[in-house]
């Protein structure tokens, strides 16, 4: 292990006696002979990284923590060695005499570069380490409820199904405690990441991420609030019909704003359980096995013309709950992993047989195909992505509205075949669980707390009151009492904390879902898309395919217009509630509209 870590550390170091610059050279020569070399490395180190990492998930140990912390610094000491980044931005000098992939190859080399650039050894080092720690301690965190431990999925199944507000309370703080624990690291880790960034000159590690769109961290925030303010009047109309709904569930006054602890999700991302008509399904499921959960997500795929997963995929993953007695820890997101950037794709989930599980078992799958898509020769290792990080999780969130169409529950046997659907009862749950609410969370609390911590260097003893300030502005949400400093309610998200300056993805993908459905329907299924079943439907899964196997090969911009026929728009998405719109103002008549 030692010695294979230490040769692929070494392959940055072999670029400087390469002579590149060698007169007889074009410089597309120069150029592909350099990034021979580098998706060559890119590969390699990446696979020896990903597979420690993927140990120090599923088993968390400090032996497996410090297996991962050597694996970063070997594959910073290759992608942010000082020749590979010298010589990428002077190639990048001559970018009008390259092709077009080449310069792409580039750009993506510096990125990569970037998150732990070794013109400061040090400072990478340090990042690295404290990732780690931030990370293990994270995944070993034992929530307690009353001074009795309660696992993550506990916590979401209990608020999921029980109605005494004292006992949420309960269960909602329990969930919270984790956030004290990981503030001193995620202090420390602001510091290194925004120190990374500026070494290869961003003003700060949200400008990064933000780069990866080719946006400043201006365009990206106006991006987002352009969303939310596309969005607001279908919003505004949702928070008020679900606030007396809730107000009814526990026999309490109407609010103004929507006390967190009566949202069945533990940051009120998702209002889930709202409509009982299309939430209520986990009876559904109550004869089905994890394995089926698993088992249908990959068939939908197959239905769509893509091959099945790969054999090691169901050897490596991990996707079922640790046993009961068993002596081991792992990360409880759900997650997929392209370990090799080929065909070794893995999941790590604990799925149960449950509707959520039902859900995301599908979007994972979204995630494990994309990779598996363009993982081919025509796209090199260092393009093996997707076109912007809102594409992956676009074709994810695909599958997992399609997941929920009836008619393709009823294809399944969830739900009866002679089963009456409301239609517009489904659409209701579609907006209030899964979409618009989910668009204020994102777009606004996660996005402008992340560019305040980042670009804004907010202060740490401000933290928590900034952050509860934007769950009210934005999500319309309160918390159930008073939080002050001595919390750090942010760093209880995993995302927080191990994909920082990211989460503007999700809602940017949720836009782009909404495009490709409104696309297939129209043109392909020919059906409206408020209910469509995709499966079996190989035109969609050509049309997915074409956009899928490109990876980031072309200009996100360009390959959605080319996609879709249009940019990125809220149009779809407004077009695809807007039955529900007139609906919920015939419900809303004579109430208050919103909180403000």
């Amino acid at each position: 292990m030692k010695k294979s870590l230490a040769t692929l550390a070494l392959y940055g170091f072999i670029i400087a006696g390469i002579n590149l610059a060698n007169a007889a050279m074009t410089i597309q020569e120069r150029a592909d002979r350099f990034l021979e070399l580098v998706n060559s490395g890119y590969q390699a180190i990446s696979k020896v990284e990903n597979e420690a990492q993927w140990k120090a998930v599923t088993d968390v140990k400090p032996e497996h923590d410090a297996a991962a912390e050597v694996a970063g610094k070997a594959r910073a000491a290759f992608t942010g060695n000082p020749t590979l980044i010298r010589e990428a931005k002077d190639l990048l000098k001559h970018k009008n005499s390259l092709k077009p992939i080449t310069v792409r190859q580039l750009q993506r080399a510096l990125l990569i570069a970037a998150e732990a650039p070794m013109t400061k050894p040090e400072l990478a080092a340090a990042r690295i380490e404290a990732e780690v720690k931030q990370a293990s301690l994270m995944n070993s965190f034992e929530f307690k409820l009353k001074g009795k431990p309660i696992t993550p999925n506990e916590i979401d199944n209990f608020l999921q199904t029980n109605i005494n507000l004292e006992a949420r309370l309960d269960v909602w703080k329990a969930s919270k405690e984790i956030g004290p624990a990981l503030k001193p690291g995620l202090v420390k880790l602001r510091e290194l990441r925004n120190g990374v960034a500026k070494e290869l000159g961003y003003a700060d590690y949200f400008a990064l991420q933000s780069a990866s769109y080719d946006m400043t961290t201006e365009e990206m925030l106006k991006l987002q609030e352009d969303f939310m303010k596309e969005l607001r009047p279908l919003y505004l109309q949702i928070h008020t019909y679900v606030k007396y709904e809730l107000a009814k569930r526990y026999n309490q006054p109407v609010p103004k704003l929507i006390p967190a602890h009566w949202i069945n999700n533990r940051w009120a991302q998702n209002w889930t359980g709202i409509v009982p008509a299309a939430a209520d399904l986990d009876d559904r499921f109550n004869d089905k096995s994890p394995e089926w959960i698993v088992q249908r997500g990959e068939q939908f795929w197959k239905g769509l013309g893509f091959p099945s997963l790969p054999e090691s995929f169901w050897k490596l993953s991990d996707l079922y709950p640790v046993k009961p007695g068993e002596n081991r820890k792992k990360n409880t997101h759900a997650s997929c992993w392209h370990i090799d950037l080929d065909k070794d794709i893995r999941s790590l989930m604990s799925v149960e047989p449950n509707s959520q599980w039902f859900e995301t078992a599908h979007h994972e799958l979204g995630h494990a195909y994309y990779d598996l898509s363009y993982s081919r020769p025509e796209v090199p290792p260092l393009l093996r992505t997707s076109a912007n990080p809102a594409f992956h999780e676009g074709i994810a969130e695909f599958a997992s509205l399609a997941s929920w169409q009836p008619s393709y529950l009823k294809s399944l046997g969830v739900l009866p075949p002679q089963m009456e659907i409301d239609q517009l009862q489904f659409l209701l749950n579609d907006a209030i669980a899964n979409s618009v609410p989910f668009i204020y969370w994102a777009s606004g609390t996660m996005t402008h707390w992340e560019a305040d911590i980042y670009a804004n260097n907010l202060d740490p003893n401000q933290w928590n009151a900034r952050w509860w300030k934007y769950v009210r502005e934005f999500q319309g949400v309160e918390p159930p009492e008073l939080r002050g400093e001595e919390f750090c309610d942010p760093a209880t998200k995993t995302h927080i904390n191990d994909a920082p300056c990211y989460y503007f993805s999700y809602p940017t993908a949720t836009v782009i879902r909404f495009q490709l459905v409104d696309y297939i329907c129209k043109n392909i299924l020919k059906r409206p898309p408020q209910d469509a079943n995709y499966a079996n439907s190989k035109e969609a899964g050509k049309f997915l395919r074409s956009l899928m196997e490109k990876g980031a090969t072309e200009d996100w911009r360009q390959l959605l217009k080319k996609t879709t026929g249009e940019g990125l728009s809220t149009r779809a998405m407004l077009d695809y509630f807007k039955p529900l719109t007139k609906w919920l103002e015939e419900q809303n008549k004579g109430r208050k509209i919103g909180w403000e």
